[in-house]
């Protein structure tokens, strides 16, 4: 049979190397996975036996039926695919159909199409249906050789043909005007004076700081001021993403990986290469998912969920948490090679309570961005306004304000704003009401009742709460008549 001849063809290529087969076999250098369909088991063997040295993986089959699974579960970067089989061993149209099947599974696959009945009229249609190229029987070893590896390298271009198209819609939801950073107050000209002295390098960022401080503002201000600025800056929120799903935002999937990966999809950390990958609430990340993060930040690459293939990645690490890292770090949920890791230079955010008339400054730029959003006639606030947002302890920080300062400009009828438009909690203002404030005894009382408390009545602890002697104390007491 015409398929015997084939395989005596190529074994005897097999035993005289030529310059050209050795240029093309180092080339390959154990590459790719390959699929093998043909209906001769010969054909296959001998295939099977010459292309192993040169491709990192082979799978053969008889059955095209076979098709769908191999292209779920083995995920070939090229397949050779006979023209004719049993049913058919002339026309080509069962090549054709497969082909066909093939494509609808992955648009990109590469095939390569095989026939001992070589045509020109073959080899056209079967390129205007999506083959590659075309490969007549019996085969010159050399020229195998050098398709496959031109076949190889156009799926390694498709790939990263994908990647960057990936990254390009990534960039184009990107914000790319400066991040609007707002504050004269000592502690945040200490964040600023860092972020300015960051500029030039792509050494790894821990941001610490309570909710709503502003953490996703300072790792957007490190990207903008920093040489990878035109490159992607991917985010994933850490405390939002379920576990089971870690991996598969992180490092992405192959089609088929688990049920409903119907598509092959990149994870943040590929898209991410070459900018930057923001993780936020890094702190609630568990401990086999730190084992994988780590793992890829140090060997600098990572596999797809159901892939052989390593990608190597070039990420600028930017991690965030509101939680004490190092307290987590002491109780074994944080691991300590990933905390050094991840943390060259840290910045802490201060919370807006210890920033001072930044609330004021911030108020404003809020004041102003709400008012033209809802086209709302309001001038500013009023001294007792001010005055109330100064003395609230904001828990809930520069967000906690923003909504308030939202909030109040929605409902208000007035030009000006007035304490009663700031629905804040009563218990969380640093003074209960102006009349407290003005009233010096009743704070001294207050002050010496809440220290009295809290010692439980032991005068020389309540006298350190307050700063005084234990003899002054006592004074202070009998005075008050307490």
């Amino acid at each position: 049979m015409h398929d015997n001849r084939s395989i005596t063809h190529a074994s005897s290529i097999d035993l005289i190397p030529t310059f050209e087969a050795s240029q093309t076999s180092s080339a390959l250098m154990k590459k790719g996975k390959l699929l093998i369909i043909d209906d001769n088991e010969d054909v296959l063997f001998a295939l099977n036996l010459l292309l192993d040295p040169y491709v990192e993986k082979i799978k053969v089959t008889t059955q095209p039926t076979r098709i769908e699974h191999f292209m779920t579960t083995f995920q070939p970067d090229v397949i050779l695919l006979d023209m004719n089989f049993r049913r058919d061993a002339i026309s080509g149209q069962e090549g054709f159909d497969c082909l066909e099947q093939i494509l609808k599974l992955d648009p990109q696959a590469i095939v390569l199409f095989m026939t001992a009945y070589a045509d020109t009229d073959k080899a056209v249609r079967a390129i205007k249906a999506g083959a590659i190229d075309f490969i007549p029987k019996p085969w010159e070893k050399e020229k195998l050789l050098a398709t496959l590896s031109s076949a190889i390298k156009l799926r390694d271009s498709r790939k990263e043909v994908r990647q960057l198209k990936e990254q390009v819609v990534a960039l184009s939801a990107q914000d790319e005007e400066m991040p609007q950073m707002i504050g004269h107050s000592a502690p945040m000209r200490e964040v600023f004076d860092t972020i300015r002295k960051l500029s030039d390098t792509d050494a790894n960022i821990l941001i610490l700081g309570e909710n709503g401080t502003g953490k996703d503002l300072v790792a957007r201000s490190l990207r903008y001021f920093s040489p990878r600025r035109e490159c992607p800056f991917i985010t994933i929120d850490l405390g939002s993403i379920p576990e089971s799903l870690f991996e598969s935002e992180l490092f992405g999937y192959e089609k088929g990986a688990f049920t409903d990966a119907r598509k092959a999809k990149a994870g943040r950390m590929e898209v991410a290469s070459g900018g930057t990958l923001f993780l936020d609430e890094i702190g609630n990340l568990s401990l086999p998912m730190q084992a994988k993060l780590l793992t890829a930040i140090e060997k600098r690459q990572i596999s797809r969920l159901g892939a052989t293939d390593i990608i190597p990645i070039d990420v600028r690490l930017i991690s965030a948490t509101n939680v004490n890292i190092r307290e987590l770090v002491e109780e074994g949920n944080f691991r300590q090679d990933l905390l050094y890791r991840i943390n060259t230079i840290e910045i802490t955010i201060p919370p807006l309570r210890e920033r001072g008339e930044d609330v004021l400054l911030l108020a404003d730029y809020f004041l102003q961005r709400y008012t033209h959003k809802y086209k709302k006639e309001i001038n500013g606030l009023s001294r007792e306004a001010k005055q109330k947002l100064m003395r609230y302890h904001w828990p809930g920080n520069v967000r906690e304000l923003q909504h308030a300062i939202e909030r109040a400009i929605i409902l208000s009828d007035s030009p000006l704003l007035k304490p009663a438009n700031f629905m804040l909690q009563p218990q969380l203002e640093k003074r209960v009401n102006t009349d407290e404030i003005l009233n010096l005894e009743q704070l001294e009382r207050n002050a010496i009742e809440r220290a009295m408390k809290r010692s439980e009545g032991n005068l020389s602890r309540a006298a350190e709460y307050l700063g005084i002697t234990r003899y002054a104390l006592y004074r202070k007491l009998e005075k008050l008549g307490l």
